[in-house]
């Protein structure tokens, strides 16, 4: 219970945040998302809306850099969204702060069977045509998330989950996509998407999320341009 409390107030706080800078278009919210407690505050918007626009958001809040810099990030990452979104008309991709997060379920083609980590024909298409994008764009990370439906324990899917999360990155790695941008994970079946009471929810919850943030190399490009 105390657990629980503590994840309410943070997701609440959160909220409290983002309230204030709706207004805000993304990349002006790039600028603010990092600046402080970045890490533990992106933890909570991604349990607050983690249901809605995938878990990875988290990541994403805690890689922001703020300011003038994450501006900047910000206008390299909506052209980037745009692509992918164009690329895979399915996918949700949603810009979030200073990165995207891009849900895949059936309803994109990347999907896994009850109980499946094998990466199908119809995830392989869809995965040729993000790694086409994920290469035209050199300077991002990668956080990859897999997630189950509630079928089976929740050891067990957790350990389900992170290997549908290695099979797509594995399969991105082989079409070329750097080993050194990826971060792997697996949630389990603790943040569902859809309601596992019915086979239609459970399809939708085994899915793969992924957050695109920016690396190193862009993080010190956007900073070397906000100087100027």
């Amino acid at each position: 219970m105390k657990k629980i409390f503590k994840k309410l107030v943070l997701v609440c706080l959160s909220a409290s945040m983002f309230t204030g800078c709706s207004s805000m278009n993304n990349t002006t919210k790039g600028g603010l998302l990092g600046t402080g407690a970045g890490a533990a505050i992106g933890a909570g918007i991604g349990a607050l809306i983690g249901g809605k626009k995938g878990a990875a958001i988290g990541a994403i809040g805690g890689a922001a850099v703020g300011g003038t810099t994450g501006v900047i990030i910000g206008k390299k990452m909506d052209k980037q969204a745009e692509e992918l979104r164009n690329s895979i008309p399915g996918a949700q991709v949603y810009r979030v702060g200073e990165g995207i997060d891009v849900v895949f379920d059936e309803g994109s083609g990347i999907y896994f069977g009850s109980n499946q980590t094998v990466v199908n024909q119809d995830t392989k298409n869809v995965l040729d045509k993000l790694a086409v994008v994920l290469q035209k764009y050199p300077d991002t990370n990668l956080f990859v998330t897999g997630h189950t439906d509630s079928d089976g324990s929740e050891a067990y899917n957790l350990t389900l989950s992170e290997k549908r999360a290695n099979a797509v990155a594995g399969y991105l790695k082989n079409l070329g996509v750097p080993a050194d941008r990826f971060t792997v994970k697996g949630e389990g079946e603790v943040l569902p998407i859809a309601d596992n009471s019915t086979k239609e929810g459970k399809a939708k919850n085994r899915r793969v999320e992924l957050a695109i943030v920016a690396n190193e190399t862009m993080i010190k490009e956007a900073k070397a341009e906000a100087k100027q």
